[in-house]
């Protein structure tokens, strides 16, 4: 089994430049593909990892970003391309203050005196009719290209989620998937809190793992000095036979590969594999029994000889 630490010696070096070919080849013309480069005589690989929520509990979203309270958007559109999340909870528009904003009233044309009473009685109707005629409008909650730009740079959401009182505390549906930017240098505590951080995860990154999760029901919990990039790219590209999956450290244990053969069988196949390996068991018992008694049988002749002997002497 491959642990996924940096290549160092050339042998290393070569696999793991084989891998990344085969990778890139499977995702060829997608924005999975990986580039590498040379820094100081160090291999480094850089790109975008699929990494799928496997998450029991619910989340935390932090309640603002550099001092400044975050609104959720009308919609529940996310603008991160690579997440696909199902929500808990509808996302609560919160109560604001609507803005106010005051253009300037078009100069009205002139009016002679016989026509001054007739326009006095139809102002009232038509200022609220005609745009250029309206002083001061509301605005409600719509926002301006520039505020929805300053928004997006705060922060992704997941699923439209972001910090409000409602939908702050959720859980990401299972399996749904995002990605993080990353390279082959990050280990895998730097990439945790490159996740968190994405998302503006109030949550300790101390309380989950990366686990690659294969469908024989295999999990290999990635270690603090393991680089996970690396770790996909020995696994293989395809999804469909191993994924990465961030987890709750408390919540999943490691499932090895020879406990993982078994675990996909039916409960009445599972007890006749007990069975079959209760009888080797039993034949080995009584096996070592009769080797033990006709050690026991020896042992007793040869001393019950030895006191014959030292009785004719």
């Amino acid at each position: 089994m491959h642990r996924f630490n940096k290549a160092k010696s050339a042998s290393s070096r070569n696999e793991l430049l084989a891998h990344l070919k085969n990778y890139n080849f499977y995702y060829e013309g997608q924005n999975l593909q990986l580039r590498h480069r040379e820094e100081e005589g160090e291999l480094i690989i850089e790109g975008l990892l699929n990494i799928f929520w496997g998450l029991r509990r619910p989340i935390r979203l932090q309640m603002q970003d550099d001092n400044e309270r975050i609104r959720p958007p009308p919609s529940s559109t996310s603008w991160h391309s690579g997440c696909n999340l199902l929500t808990q909870g509808k996302v609560a528009t919160p109560a604001t203050i609507p803005d106010i904003q005051v253009t300037e009233v078009e100069e009205a044309p002139a009016v002679d005196d016989k026509d001054e009473d007739k326009a006095s009685q139809d102002d009232a109707p038509q200022l609220m009719r005609t745009r250029s005629d309206v002083g001061v409008r509301r605005r409600g909650n719509l926002r301006t290209p520039g505020e929805q730009r300053r928004i997006r740079r705060h922060r992704f959401s997941i699923n439209g989620h972001f910090y409000n009182h409602k939908t702050s505390v959720f859980t990401p549906g299972y399996g749904s998937v995002t990605n993080v930017r990353i390279n082959s240098a990050m280990s895998t505590p730097q990439v945790l809190k490159l996740l968190l951080n994405k998302f503006k995860i109030e949550n300790s990154a101390s309380e989950f793992s990366l686990y690659v999760v294969h469908t024989s029901g295999e999990k290999i919990k990635l270690k603090d000095s393991d680089y996970p990039l690396v770790a996909r790219i020995l696994q293989g590209p395809c999804e469909q036979v191993s994924k990465v999956f961030l987890m709750e450290k408390d919540q999943v244990e490691e499932i090895t590969y020879d406990v993982a053969q078994y675990i996909k069988f039916e409960m009445p196949v599972l007890s006749s594999f007990i069975e079959k390996l209760k009888e080797e068991e039993d034949r080995e018992i009584t096996k070592l029994m009769r080797r033990y008694m006709s050690l026991r049988l020896l042992i007793e002749q040869q001393l019950h000889d030895m006191d014959n002997t030292s009785a004719t002497m």
